[in-house]
Formats: structure tokens, C-alpha cells, sequence
């Protein structure tokens, strides 16, 4: 199999690490927590991996773009977070899966949303370029997001260090060193070979990634589906509207097919990955239960990517 058909053949990898992942949690519960260790490193390498297939030179160009970026920032930090607010207000009483919701939900995809929407027939290289600033913003805007929508729930405390933490180790280290090797690239033919050969990566990274967060989180969302129910209708409600307020922006800014596509599905596409380690560092009382909310959205939106990639062209055409 050479890198074309890989990554041809992403989505039903994806799909066996995630089965293989539920097995392995369901029965060995004894890997839990190894994979779970494994979480944090596999995303960083994932981060590395991702960022190597960003095209640094051209991301002036493609961040020039202001309308197409416009109308991602409307959809991601205002007109989302709007629906996330108005969708989580029924879990008020339910503090561990309101955190998990607001975490999972506040944060747009920056990894697989550029797989789905090069499936999709969107402009994928203008999502992969726009990663940096969605990474930024959301980290940035993520604290105040939680601060005025987790309201009254007091047995939530969220502590900036696990943000902090996460931004170093997920995000500026693995920017740094893609930057880093992207400049050694075009002097160096060592290093050429190097950038080359993780350019297979990403799609084995992203499966070991899902390998390393669902086999580590699925006995905890198993044992306590029931406590669970709430937060199903919230995700399922925001894979249904998510798209219409990313296909709204695209339409206030008048963009053209390929980049409407591309909007639509970063509103839709959430940052679960990611921040799972995030849920993770939340007070014991609570900790489980919101991480198990968010690997909860990450089930419902690969079944929604499976109906996005065939709707959304569709409904936006040329």
C-alpha cells in the first residue's frame, strides 16, 4: 500500500482502531491505564505529524484569505459557542457532563476535520493552513467559555495549569520542532528524508491516537452509560445544527463552494482529542464522568462525519 491509498483508506482504519480500541478496553480492563498514559505523547506526536503537512510557506497566502477566515472565526467563536450555551442548559444539573460538553464542544477539530473535508470535497489545505489560529483562539477563548457557561456549578474548578500544560506539550512544542524541520528541510537532505518519511504518519498517528483514547476511556463510559443519557441529546442536537450555522457563515461571507465545505464541517468538527487530557485534569469528583462525556461526542461525530461527507456536497454545490 503506497501514502495515496492510506490515506484513501483513512476512514476504515480509523473505524477498525476504534473497534479494536473498544475491545481492548471492554475486555482488558487492565490496559486502561497504560493507554491512557499513552494518551498525551500520542497526540503530541500527532500534533508533530499533523504540522509537517502544513505548508508554512504558503500559509500567508492561505490566512490572506479574509473572508474564508472570517467566516471560520464567526462560526467557531461566536455562532457555535451560541449554540453550545443554548444546548447545554438542560445539564446545569448535571456538573461533570456539563464540563465535559462545554470542553469537547467549545474547542473546533484541528487533526481528522481536514481528512473529512478533503472527502467532503472541500477546501482542505485552507483548513490545514487555519490550524495554528483555531489552536490559539480556542485555548485563548476556552477558559472564558467555561467561566460564564459553567454558571453555578461549583464542583467544577478549572485550573489554568492543565490549559498551559496542554498548549506547551500539544501544541507550541510539536509547531516548533514542524517549523523547525520545514526550515532544516530545504537545507539539508537528511532532514528532507526525515519530513518525507512522516509524511505516512499522520493516518497511523490519528489511529494510535483513538487506539490510546478510546481503549482507555470505554469501560468508564460502558459502567456508567446510564449517567450518560443526558449529554446523548446535546450531541446529537449539535451534529444537526452545527453544519447549518457553518453553511450561515459561509453564506453571510459569500464564499465559494470548496470553502462554504470547509466551514460546514469545521463547525461540525469538535477538538475531542485534544482535549481529553484537559478533562482529565479536572477534580476527582468529577473527572471520569467528564472525560467519558467527551469520549461520548467523539462516537456520535464519527457517525456524523459518515453522513456529512455525502450530505454536505449535496446540499452546498458548484
Amino acid at each position: 500500500m503506497d501514502r495515496e491509498q492510506l490515506e484513501r483508506n483513512q476512514i476504515p482504519v480509523y473505524f477498525i482502531a476504534v473497534a479494536i480500541a473498544a475491545a481492548a478496553g471492554l475486555l482488558a480492563p487492565g490496559t486502561a491505564r497504560p493507554l491512557e498514559l499513552l494518551v498525551t505523547p500520542a497526540i503530541a506526536v500527532l500534533m508533530y505529524a499533523m504540522f509537517l503537512q502544513i505548508p508554512f510557506l504558503d500559509l500567508r497566502a492561505g490566512l490572506g484569505n479574509r473572508r474564508f477566515m472570517a467566516a471560520l472565526l464567526l462560526a467557531n467563536f461566536v455562532l457555535v459557542p451560541l449554540l453550545v450555551w443554548a444546548g447545554t442548559r438542560g445539564l446545569a444539573e448535571h456538573p461533570a457532563l456539563l464540563a465535559g460538553a462545554l470542553l469537547v464542544l467549545l474547542t473546533p477539530c484541528i487533526d481528522y476535520v481536514v481528512v473529512f473535508t478533503h472527502i467532503g470535497k472541500g477546501e482542505s489545505r485552507l483548513t490545514l493552513a487555519a490550524t495554528p489560529v483555531l489552536l490559539l483562539l480556542q485555548l485563548a477563548l476556552l477558559p472564558l467559555y467555561l467561566a460564564l457557561m459553567l454558571g453555578g456549578a461549583n464542583e467544577v474548578e478549572i485550573q489554568l495549569a492543565p490549559f498551559f500544560e496542554a498548549f506547551v506539550l500539544l501544541i507550541a512544542l510539536p509547531l516548533l520542532l514542524a517549523v523547525m524541520t520545514s526550515a532544516g528541510a530545504r537545507r539539508s537532505t537528511l532532514v528532507a528524508r526525515w519530513n518525507d518519511a512522516w509524511a505516512w504518519l499522520p493516518v497511523p498517528a490519528m489511529a494510535l491516537v483513538l487506539v490510546a483514547v478510546i481503549g482507555s476511556q470505554v469501560g468508564v463510559v460502558a459502567s456508567r452509560l446510564g449517567e450518560l443519557l443526558p449529554v446523548l441529546p446535546v450531541y446529537v442536537g449539535f451534529a444537526v445544527l452545527a453544519p447549518l450555522l457553518g453553511l450561515l457563515a459561509a453564506r453571510l461571507l459569500r464564499l465559494p463552494v470548496g470553502e462554504a465545505r470547509a466551514v460546514t464541517f469545521s463547525a461540525a468538527t469538535r477538538n475531542s482529542l485534544v482535549v481529553l487530557p484537559l478533562a482529565l485534569a479536572l477534580p476527582e469528583p468529577v473527572r471520569a464522568l467528564a472525560a467519558a462525556a467527551v469520549i461520548c461526542q467523539t462516537l456520535v461525530e464519527l457517525v456524523s462525519e459518515l453522513v456529512y461527507v455525502r450530505v454536505v456536497p449535496r446540499v452546498i454545490k458548484g
